[in-house]
């Protein structure tokens, strides 16, 4: 169940099979009891036989969890991941790279790439540390089309947190990545939520990731809009 947690702190839903009783009467022995019992408790939601964590806040209490040392590497991904956002707001690539191959090899086995929303679910769970002071949204429309992760200060007057956006890649290039964020306007996002001296004193950042299926590498790419 621990690594079904995982998978709804990074913003997947995971099936379960729901039971149509009372909460009462609920046997917590297996998982879909305890996910039933979560649903009706209004810490998860259901729809069409999937589970997900249904709000930040749920998602921020979720997080705190895996965070605990008893959790393995899931405690070690999110301590982890203050060095990443770091990274990437220093605008070092190779550092960003490296931790996310180490995260994926060494700390989420669970999540193998077949495709682009495979990577997502790995990026969200390296940038946890992210949560508590952006706003993460997946998907986002922006510009000419639609963001992967969109990461938008929850404090805007603060400089420190610049906002950015991350645009995912597999069996093509971070510059492709960042490309796309460019030539798609992904950054006009930011205007509609960062205004006058908040937009002024940041520089939005790109950042391309990408995952080579045949080589089996990862790489990154990070430029200011």
């Amino acid at each position: 169940m621990r690594d079904d947690l995982v998978r709804m702190v990074a913003g997947e839903p995971v099936p379960a099979h729901m039971r149509n009783y009372a909460a009462s009467s609920m046997s917590l022995s297996t998982k879909d009891g305890v996910f039933s019992a979560m649903a009706v408790y209004g810490f998860l939601t259901y729809h069409d036989g999937y589970v997900s964590i249904p709000n930040h806040e749920l998602m921020l209490k979720f997080q705190d969890l895996l965070s605990k040392e008893d959790m393995g590497y899931v405690a070690r991904l999110a301590q982890s991941s203050e060095e990443i956002l770091a990274a990437t707001l220093r605008c070092d690539y190779e550092t960003v790279a490296e931790r996310i191959a180490q995260a994926h090899d060494q700390e989420v086995p669970l999540l193998r790439y077949a495709n682009e929303a495979d990577l997502a679910a790995l990026v969200n769970l390296v940038y946890l540390a992210a949560r508590n002071r952006y706003y993460v949204r997946r998907e986002e429309p922006a510009g000419r089309g639609v963001a992967d992760i969109a990461f938008i200060p929850k404090n805007p007057a603060d400089a420190k947190w610049r906002p950015f956006i991350v645009e995912l890649k597999v069996d093509a290039s971070a510059e492709d990545a960042v490309a796309q964020i460019r030539e798609k306007k992904y950054g006009v996002l930011f205007k509609d939520t960062l205004v006058g001296d908040a937009l002024a004193a940041v520089s939005p950042l790109a950042v391309g990731i990408a995952w080579d299926s045949k080589t089996k590498k990862h790489t990154c790419v990070i430029e200011k809009l």
